[in-house]
C-alpha cells in the first residue's frame, strides 16, 4: 500500500495546502466542455520524467521553475516516510477505508495507490474532468506546464479516469500536486491530496449513492476527530461533481472546512468505464482531501513549510502510536525573529498595452532565492502615474528561519540576487525602481 522509512534527510522546502474543493476549481461559470476524451499515459519510471522535466532547451511553455522541478523528482514522498505526520494522516484514513470497503458488495475492497507520476496530460487534468475551456486553473499563472502535452498534476482528480479504466472501482489515491500559489504559512505550490472514488451498482439512484457518501464521510470524520465530532454539510460547485458537497467539522470551537466530495459527473463515469455510447446512467462518489490542512488540524502545526523541516526537533515530536484526537500537539521550538525587506516596480505594458505580469512570477523567483526562508510575500503599496498611466507596485518580503537568527548581510544579499532575478527573469514585464 505504501512505502516507508525511517528516517529523512531532504533539504528544506515548502509547499501549500488545498482541497478537492477548495483548492482552486471552484467555478460558477455554466461553459463545460463534455466532450470524452482518452487519457494518454505519460511516462511513469524516473529517468524517463527527469529527461522529460529537464529537457533542454525547454519548451516554450514550461513556466516550472528548478526548485519544484527537484521536488517533483523527490523520492519517497512526504506521505510514504514513517512517522511524518502526513504519513500518520494518510495510514489512519487507509485504515479506516479498509474497514468500510468490506462492509459492501466489492472483491477488492478499497485499494490505495500513493506512488502515480506527477507528471499527467492536459486531458486527464482538466478535460477528463469536464473543467471548462476558460477557468483560471487552466492558466500558466496557476498551473505549471511542461510542453503543450504534459504538466505538474493540479489534483490527484487527474487519476480517476485511468484508474477506473484499469478495473478499479473502489479506490484511495494519494499524491504530491502543484500549483503556484501564494507565500505564508498556509500556502505553498507543493502539498499533498488524497483521493477517494467508489463506483456502484447500475440500479443504484443518486439518492442513495449520495447517502452512502454522506455516512461513509461522516464516519470518517468521526475517526480522525472523534466519535462526538460535529459535522455538517455545505452546499458546492464542482465542474466534476453533481451535487458537490463540503464536509465541515466542529473543533477547538469553529467550524473547519475538512473535505470536497459529490456525485460524480456520469460523463466521467461512462468515460472511466469505456461505456461512452451506453445509455445507462452509472453513478460513483469522489472526495477530495488535503493531507496538509488535517495535520495542521490536528497537530496544530502553525507553518506550512515545517512538512519540509529535517529538524530533529519537528520529527521527534511524531509517531505512529500517537493520539490523533488534537490531544498531541506540536510544541514550537522556534521564535526567531523576521527580517523585513521591499521591492518596487513599473508594470510595463506589451504591444497591446497590456499589462502581463503576474504575482505569481516575482513569488516564484522568491521561493527560488530563498527557499524556506521566505515566510510571507505581500502587497504592501501600488499606485498610477497620472503622466505615465504606469502602475508601480511595492511587495514586503519577510525572511525568518525556523532554526536561527538571521543576519542582515546574508538577507541583504538574497534580497540583491531577487533584485537582479528580477532584473533578468522579468525584464518584460517590470522595470524595478
Amino acid at each position: 500500500m505504501s512505502t516507508s522509512t525511517s528516517s529523512f534527510n531532504q533539504q528544506q522546502y515548502q509547499l501549500r495546502d488545498c482541497t478537492f474543493l477548495g483548492g482552486g476549481f471552484v467555478s460558477r461559470g455554466n461553459n463545460v466542455d463534455t466532450r470524452l476524451f482518452s487519457t494518454a499515459t505519460p511516462p511513469t519510471d524516473n529517468a524517463a520524467l527527469k529527461e522529460l522535466l529537464t529537457a533542454t532547451p525547454a519548451h516554450p511553455n514550461n513556466n516550472i521553475p528548478p526548485h519544484i522541478t527537484e521536488r517533483a523528482l523527490m523520492e519517497p514522498k512526504l506521505y510514504q516516510i514513517s512517522p511524518h505526520p502526513l504519513y500518520l494522516i494518510k495510514k489512519r484514513i487507509e485504515d479506516y477505508f479498509q474497514v468500510v470497503g468490506h462492509n459492501v458488495n466489492s472483491d477488492e475492497g478499497f485499494v490505495s495507490m500513493d506512488s502515480m507520476a506527477p507528471i499527467v496530460t492536459l486531458e486527464a487534468n482538466f478535460d477528463s474532468l469536464l473543467i471548462p475551456q476558460d477557468h483560471v486553473s487552466r492558466s500558466p499563472s496557476d498551473t505549471y506546464y511542461i510542453n503543450d502535452e504534459y504538466l505538474l498534476r493540479c489534483h490527484t482528480s487527474a487519476h480517476q479516469v485511468q484508474l477506473l479504466k484499469q478495473g478499479h472501482r473502489q479506490f484511495l489515491c494519494t499524491g504530491d500536486v502543484y500549483r503556484r500559489d501564494d507565500i505564508d504559512r498556509s500556502h505553498y505550490p507543493i502539498f499533498h491530496q488524497m483521493e477517494g472514488v467508489k463506483v456502484f451498482d447500475e440500479d443504484a439512484t443518486e439518492e442513495q449513492v449520495l447517502d452512502d457518501l454522506k455516512a461513509t464521510l461522516e464516519g470518517l470524520a468521526k475517526h480522525l476527530f472523534g466519535a462526538e465530532a460535529e459535522c455538517r454539510w455545505v452546499e458546492e460547485y464542482f465542474p466534476f461533481t453533481d451535487p458537490s458537497l463540503e464536509l465541515e467539522v466542529f473543533f477547538d470551537g469553529e467550524w473547519l472546512e475538512v473535505l470536497g466530495c459529490g456525485v460524480m459527473r456520469p460523463e466521467i463515469v461512462k468515460n472511466g468505464l469505456g461505456k461512452g455510447d451506453s445509455d445507462t446512467l452509472p453513478r460513483a462518489w469522489a472526495f477530495g482531501l488535503g493531507l496538509e490542512r488535517l495535520a495542521m488540524i490536528l497537530f496544530q502545526i502553525p507553518d506550512i513549510r515545517l512538512f519540509w523541516s529535517d529538524d530533529e526537533r519537528f520529527w521527534k515530536q511524531f509517531s505512529e502510536d500517537m493520539a490523533m484526537d488534537g490531544s498531541a500537539t506540536f510544541q514550537t521550538y522556534s521564535k526567531f525573529p523576521p527580517v523585513y525587506k521591499d521591492v518596487s516596480f513599473w508594470l510595463k505594458k506589451n504591444e497591446n498595452d497590456v499589462v502581463t505580469f503576474h504575482p505569481n512570477d516575482l513569488l516564484d523567483l522568491v521561493r527560488g532565492i530563498a527557499g524556506d526562508l521566505a515566510e510571507n510575500v505581500e502587497m504592501v503599496d501600488q499606485f498610477v502615474n497620472p503622466k505615465t498611466t504606469l502602475e508601480s507596485q511595492c511587495y514586503r518580503i519577510t525572511y525568518r528561519s525556523m532554526d536561527r537568527s538571521l543576519t542582515n548581510e546574508e538577507i541583504d544579499e538574497l534580497q540583491e540576487n531577487l533584485r537582479s532575478k528580477i532584473g533578468s527573469a522579468l525584464a518584460e514585464k517590470v522595470e524595478l525602481r
